[in-house]
């Protein structure tokens, strides 16, 4: 024989075989031309509204002023991260978002596991679905309206715990004036609002595993308990990982909304976040490049947080990427 034994023949189409080919991918071209115009408004949103605003990283390192524009500002290399970070201040901004998300994450990622879990037992559908609606209707609410809730139920003056605490002759409890008191309304807020959401997310993955593990578990004597924990969470881990490592990149993003509408200048302490800071301090003071490397540090560490979050999954074969 010759020539190597190692070397694959080589497969040659026909000039005809080579048509059809082409024919095949021009049809399926024009049977997808639907999906890529849907998909057009999809990669416009990201481009305009992800992509492009990258550009104004650059503001960190310059000493941006309109009159010069973004490109235009003279560059000051690392001046605002070292005046960022010469401040104890910032520091102290920096420690409260990431606390504060911490606490979210730790109360506010369980919680959805355990009533997707307990939803998936319920035997009676209206009551399931009478359910789901109630927890599942926070999500639409505004921060304006739910902190418009949480006033109602915690001010000292007029809150509705307060007026049941008069009725039995106890001095009205300031809630909302008090840092710890402050952080646990924040927390369960946060949670009552979107656990919901994340319920129907893990619903849906709960609809993937197969009836027949049940069964096989209730034949060998498992209980209901040993089936969630054998069947149930084994069937929906790769969501729960997946939803894991998402929520690790906000760790350092609390959002702007729920903490402006509840804070107040005597938790301030507590109270006072990147978001909140990037606002009063970028667009009330004007101070852009400051804000923007403030911004640019919370990214960098949110990427970090997902990319080590990432890893460790992967060592279990749960790996987004």
């Amino acid at each position: 024989m010759n020539g190597n034994i190692n070397e694959a023949p080589r497969l040659s189409l026909t000039t005809s075989e080579q048509k059809a080919l082409r024919l095949r991918r021009r049809r399926r071209l024009k049977q997808n031309i639907p999906l890529f115009i849907m998909l057009i408004p999809v990669i416009a949103y990201y481009i305009l509204f992800k992509y492009w605003p990258m550009g104004g990283l650059v503001i960190a390192f310059k000493n941006y002023n309109f009159a010069d524009g973004i490109l235009g500002s003279p560059w000051v290399g690392l001046k605002y991260f070292k005046l960022l970070f010469s401040s104890s201040n910032t520091l102290q901004i920096i420690w409260n978002t990431f606390w504060l998300s911490l606490l979210s994450l730790i109360f506010g990622f369980p919680i959805p596991i355990f009533l997707a879990i307990l939803l998936n037992e319920v035997r009676k559908s209206w009551f399931k679905r009478w359910v789901q609606t109630i927890i599942y209707l926070p999500h639409f609410f505004s921060w304006v309206i739910v902190s418009g809730i949480v006033l109602s139920l915690f001010a000292t003056d007029y809150g509705s715990i307060n007026k049941v605490l008069k009725m039995f002759n106890i001095e009205p409890i300031t809630f909302l004036y008090e840092s710890k008191s402050w952080v646990s309304i924040f927390i369960g807020s946060g949670v009552w609002k979107e656990m919901g959401f994340s319920t129907i997310i893990y619903l849906a993955a709960l609809t993937t595993i197969d009836p027949s593990l049940y069964e096989s578990a209730g034949m060998d004597g498992a209980t209901k308990w040993r089936q969630m924990w054998h069947v149930t969470l084994p069937g929906i881990r790769h969501t729960i990982i997946l939803l894991l490592i998402l929520a690790m990149g906000k760790v350092m993003e609390v959002g702007f909304d729920q903490v402006y509408n509840l804070q107040n200048a005597a938790v301030s302490d507590v109270s006072e976040v990147i978001s909140t800071y990037i606002y009063k301090i970028g667009l009330g003071s004007s101070q852009f490049s400051l804000t923007t490397a403030m911004g640019f540090f919370e990214s960098i560490i949110s990427c970090s947080l997902v990319l080590i979050a990432n890893r460790i999954a992967k060592k279990f074969d749960q790996a987004l990427f």
